[in-house]
């Protein structure tokens, strides 16, 4: 069946999951631009963790790739909950990440709770690749997969890896979201066309 609309509600079912812990996750691969300790904390706060209190401390941590190849991202989730994945390429400012998924909510005792969230569909940059790893149980496994890397030029990506989490109750300041990001140098194929819908790098 073809989905025409451009934002898809993710369809998980988990109205009725019982309420678990707060969800968390590691970035294992590309290396993540700070240190995480074993949940992947700090994690909270948009668009690339830390919380309001606590920034991040910063790794050093940069990834070579060749534009126009794959990547391969590997996330261990430490504490489970019911999501899904999206992954955003920004090239000079984070603030070409897109916003955090719209949540559809119900209303708890203890204020918004999240049912789904917006998936992209189909996805446009910076969008990379959304609705990723859906799951409504734990994972035993840690999750992975390849994308492909835009052909640009760029010194200093951002490589931004985030968790919607459904069933979930509003969480300060990443709210149904949590966020980690890896730091990209990439380097343009010379025998393939450059990716016109991503900015040049400004220098």
């Amino acid at each position: 069946m073809r989905v025409s609309p451009s934002l898809l509600l993710a369809s998980m079912a988990v109205a009725f999951l019982p309420p678990y812990g707060l969800a968390h996750f590691r970035l294992i691969e590309p290396a993540s631009w700070i240190q995480e300790d074993q949940r992947g904390d700090p994690q909270k706060a948009g668009p690339c963790g830390g919380t309001n209190g606590d920034p991040g401390k910063p790794s050093g941590a940069v990834t070579n790739v060749q534009g126009g190849d794959k990547l391969h991202v590997r996330v261990r989730e430490t504490i489970f909950h019911p999501g899904f994945y999206r992954i955003a390429l920004a090239v000079n400012s984070l603030d070409e990440l897109p916003k955090d998924p719209i949540a559809v909510t119900v209303e708890s005792p203890n204020g918004p709770r999240s049912v789904s969230g917006a998936i992209q569909y189909p996805f446009i940059p910076p969008v990379l690749a959304d609705g990723l790893w859906q799951h409504i149980s734990r994972a035993d496994t840690e999750f992975e997969t390849d994308i492909e890397i835009p052909n640009i030029n760029c010194s200093k990506c951002t490589l931004q890896i985030i968790e919607f989490m459904a069933n979930h109750g509003l969480n300060k300041p990443g709210d149904f979201t949590y966020h980690h990001c890896a730091v990209l140098q990439i380097r343009s194929h010379p025998d393939k066309p450059i990716d016109s819908r991503f900015p040049a790098e400004k220098k």
